[in-house]
């Protein structure tokens, strides 16, 4: 055991010997130990910088909503007790109003019609006869042949049969009536949204057959919270984003009252069909904005902003011997595209990282080189 300390403590004298003895030479030659962190470091990433842009851009509430029919148009069956003999729409099929969507057998209706014109001549042969009386009655009136019971027995007798030609015609009109209401057509122009008719099908009066969307005219229904409506009136121009293309609209008038569930207003807005596209379905939920007004915004890239931590950064870069970044949180703002606006008073000469933020921290250095314009 002591001769194992001996040779322990004799190799740690040769040590600090040696390192005294470098001390010394270097000393005594005028040359300092070699500062290793005085060297430059290395660069961590090879960026592009950007530069913000200041833009207008519109300022706008966004707002959700249901796209639905401007107005219905119900197609029934007038008559009751009758047969669907031909259906000549489909659903999705656009009409033109008075177009024939159905028909209904004719047989019984033209019947009733051939009956009443017999009853309406029978009635119209009683009306000569009973006015052939009364015109006898009153030539006689101021003589003493006829008493005047008779005489107004022969005036009463045509007033009668004159009533009957009345309720004949009445009759037969609404029959011939009848017969036309055996075709349905359509109230307006417009696209069939539904169909409940069928081919033999024996319909009641006043069922409902098709529906319509009246001139194939929708509307956006879009629901704004209320504290956001100021600035929303009718005029007001609307974008809504859609997988067939951007549709353009414009408010046509604001509802008077907010909704008593969840206390938002109803904005009904008037569609534009995209630039050679058709309008979009019914029946779907679409975001889109109200452009309420426009201002100034100083923007950048969409990858110039690293999010860490919960909070937006960018990396700007500081003017030195070494080109090294500086860490900066933003607070953004509106997005259009591919680029942020930058809220507050955000140097618009500052030097920003592309992109690679993710990569860097505060002090990196890095090596710049130029971008594509």
């Amino acid at each position: 055991m002591r001769k194992r300390n001996l040779v322990v403590a004799a190799l740690v004298l040769a040590v600090v010997g040696g390192a005294a003895f470098w001390m010394f030479r270097s000393s005594a030659s005028g040359t300092a130990p070699t500062d290793l962190s005085a060297e430059p470091a290395p660069a961590a990433l090879t960026v592009e910088v950007t530069v913000p842009v200041v833009e207008t851009w519109p300022v706008e509430v966004q707002a959700s909503g249901w796209l639905q029919p401007w107005a219905e148009a119900v197609i029934a069956s007038e008559l009751g007790g009758e047969r669907i003999t031909a259906v000549n729409v489909e659903v999705g099929d656009v009409v033109k109003a008075g177009e024939v969507m159905a028909e209904l057998s004719r047989a019984s209706v033209e019947n009733r019609i051939a009956e009443l014109e017999a009853t309406l001549e029978s009635a119209r042969a009683g009306l000569e006869t009973a006015t052939e009386d009364a015109d006898r009655a009153r030539q006689l009136s101021g003589g003493s042949s006829l008493s005047r019971q008779e005489i107004a027995g022969y005036l009463s007798a045509e007033r009668q049969a004159q009533a009957s030609v009345t309720v004949a015609e009445a009759q037969l009109a609404t029959q011939q009536l009848s017969l036309a209401n055996t075709r349905i057509v359509a109230a307006s122009d417009g696209v069939v949204s539904e169909v409940s008719a069928a081919l033999g099908q024996v319909v009641s009066q006043g069922q409902e057959l098709f529906r319509l969307i009246r001139d194939s005219r929708i509307e956006w229904q879009a629901e704004v919270p209320l504290f956001q409506l100021r600035g929303i009136k009718a005029g007001t121009r609307v974008a809504i984003p859609s997988p067939i293309g951007d549709i353009g609209g414009t408010v046509r008038r604001v509802s008077p009252e907010a909704s008593q569930t969840n206390g938002r207003v109803l904005v009904y807005v008037d569609p534009e069909p995209p630039e050679g596209g058709p309008m979009p379905k019914t029946g779907i939920l679409v975001s889109g904005s109200f452009i309420v007004d426009e201002t100034k915004a100083v923007t950048l890239p969409s990858t110039a902003i690293t999010l860490q931590d919960g909070f937006s950064y960018v990396f700007v870069i500081k003017a030195g011997e070494t080109t090294t970044v500086l860490r900066e949180r933003v607070d953004t703002g509106r997005r259009r595209a591919d680029r942020v606006e930058i809220l507050g008073d955000f140097p618009v000469d500052a030097k920003v990282v592309l992109s690679g933020g993710a990569f860097l921290s505060d002090g990196s250095v890095v090596r710049v080189v130029e971008g594509q314009p």
